[in-house]
């Protein structure tokens, strides 16, 4: 549901100040309690600073992206509609992503809910708060379309990945302190290596924000990577599955 207000006309937007303490204790609560996904939202909300702002100031600059705002679709509502998924074939990045969200019992309107736990305007009918939903919304696809599962080694990776592509301090932050723990955890664990290699694959991967989703979703999932140039995560898959699911990060 989009939450619509009047809003004083004298008042301004203005960009999240960097609040780096705010961040630090969410991530030792986050440490404590990897579920805790409210504690994710409140280091993005901490570390954004001017980032979102100027993600959809890039979003204009390409006539994909400048088409994507003029429609400003809400992907959380097609992405929780089980007729619309099912539409897409085997092998489609739709059905990967279809399989991967049953598998866990993920929606888009539950991340949804912890992102409001901490940004009671994360509703609002503004552009670039549009632009943040649309960011938080494909997060799983770009767990599918990375390769990087939901153990706390992938998320560290997939975060990594995000950082190089939207540039939000909230990512980094999240990815090499993610990363820091799992070493103190399993020092077998490459994990700073392959938290340095997502990023890097991030930053060699085309713009994913710009993205016609609904396209994307129909496209086979190995051609998706290839035109998108999203590399093979080979430092996170050469870790043991059982390795990975063992993780704790406990504090």
């Amino acid at each position: 549901m989009t939450v619509t207000a009047d809003f004083d006309l004298s008042d301004r937007f203005r960009p999240q100040r960097l609040e780096p303490l705010t961040a630090l204790r969410a991530f030792r609560r986050l440490v404590r309690d990897k579920e805790d996904t409210a504690q994710v939202f409140e280091i993005m909300r901490a570390l954004s600073g001017r980032s979102i702002a100027r993600g959809y100031n890039r979003l204009l600059g390409t006539m994909e992206g400048g088409r994507q705002a003029f429609l400003r679709e809400e992907l959380a509502h097609k992405l929780d509609d089980p007729a619309w998924l099912a539409r897409f074939e085997p092998g489609a990045v739709g059905a990967a992503y279809r399989d991967f969200r049953e598998a866990r019992g993920f929606t888009a309107e539950g991340l949804a809910q912890e992102a409001r736990k901490v940004a009671p305007m994360a509703d609002a009918p503004h552009p670039v708060i549009w632009y943040s939903r649309r960011l938080r919304d494909v997060h799983d696809i770009w767990h599918v379309l990375t390769g990087y599962q939901t153990d706390a080694l992938g998320e560290a990776c997939v975060v990594a990945f995000s950082y190089a592509q939207t540039g939000n301090l909230g990512f980094a932050f999240i990815g090499w302190g993610a990363a820091r723990e799992i070493q103190r955890e399993n020092l077998s664990i490459p994990a700073r290596r392959a938290v340095l290699q997502a990023w890097r694959h991030g930053r060699a991967a085309r713009w994913l924000p710009a993205l016609d989703y609904e396209a994307l979703l129909a496209e086979p999932l190995e051609a998706a990577r290839a035109r998108l140039n999203i590399r093979p995560p080979s430092v996170y898959e050469a870790v043991p599955a059982e390795a990975r699911a063992a993780l704790r990060l406990r504090g």
